[in-house]
């Protein structure tokens, strides 16, 4: 997924001829710290609440009044990746997006990079979660992913963390059953260390259930 492809429809720039009170107005209404100010495409950089804040009259122009304008941004084609890196490492709210011809587009905000993370990582699928602790010479994504289907299931993302200082890699997999118990079993038999495992409880109950009560009315008939 693309920068372009994750416009908020609700951020709306703010124009050097804005006052700083409807900048603190619409900060707060859209719940962020940052907005982008804008003439057009032309694109003049962020502003920050606690800059405005700081603003002798609220009344005037931000445009007159010397704010420090944060010159950073993403071009619109940056892959989501990059999008939350720059969010992380400039602690943004929001990030703005420009074009080639650095003419503004719109902005992300971290509300839309989250909803865009948990669509491409497979979160809002049922399933379970699966981390495991590797050497970085034990990991091999294809034959851990084949331990998987030989339990009828499928991975569905996977993230590869490291800690500072260590050799080992934290392997976390969304799983496409609820029941994780064989595929955790299997993986142990492979010598993999299952570090922590977790599942929807409440839809796998919801499973459960209809199973149990299947199974009572065939023995009812």
């Amino acid at each position: 997924m693309r920068a372009k492809d994750m416009l908020s429809k609700m951020v709306m720039p703010l124009k050097p001829s804005d006052s700083g009170s409807l900048a603190v107005s619409w900060m707060e209404d859209m719940g962020v710290t940052h907005l982008p100010v804008a003439d057009k495409d032309h694109f003049y950089g962020l502003v920050k609440n606690t800059d405005i804040y700081s603003l002798q009259d609220l009344d005037e122009n931000i445009g007159t009044q010397k704010l420090p304008f944060m010159r950073t941004y993403v071009y619109h084609d940056v892959h989501m990746y990059d999008v939350l890196r720059h969010a992380a490492a400039e602690d943004l709210s929001l990030v703005p997006v420009l074009d080639y011809h650095d003419h503004y587009m719109g902005s992300i905000t971290t509300h839309e990079l989250t909803k865009a993370m948990a669509n491409f990582t497979s979160i809002s699928q049922p399933g379970g979660i699966i981390v495991l602790e590797v050497s970085a010479q034990q990991y091999a994504l294809s034959e851990i992913a084949r331990i998987i289907e030989s339990n009828d299931a499928k991975v569905l993302s996977a993230t590869v963390t490291s800690a500072e200082n260590s050799s080992l890699l934290e392997i976390t997999l969304k799983i496409s059953v609820m029941d994780l118990s064989s595929v955790i079993q299997t993986l142990n038999r492979y010598d993999y260390i299952v570090k922590a495992s977790f599942t929807e409880e409440s839809q796998y109950d919801s499973l459960l259930n209809e199973r149990y009560e299947s199974l009572m009315k065939f023995l009812d008939t």
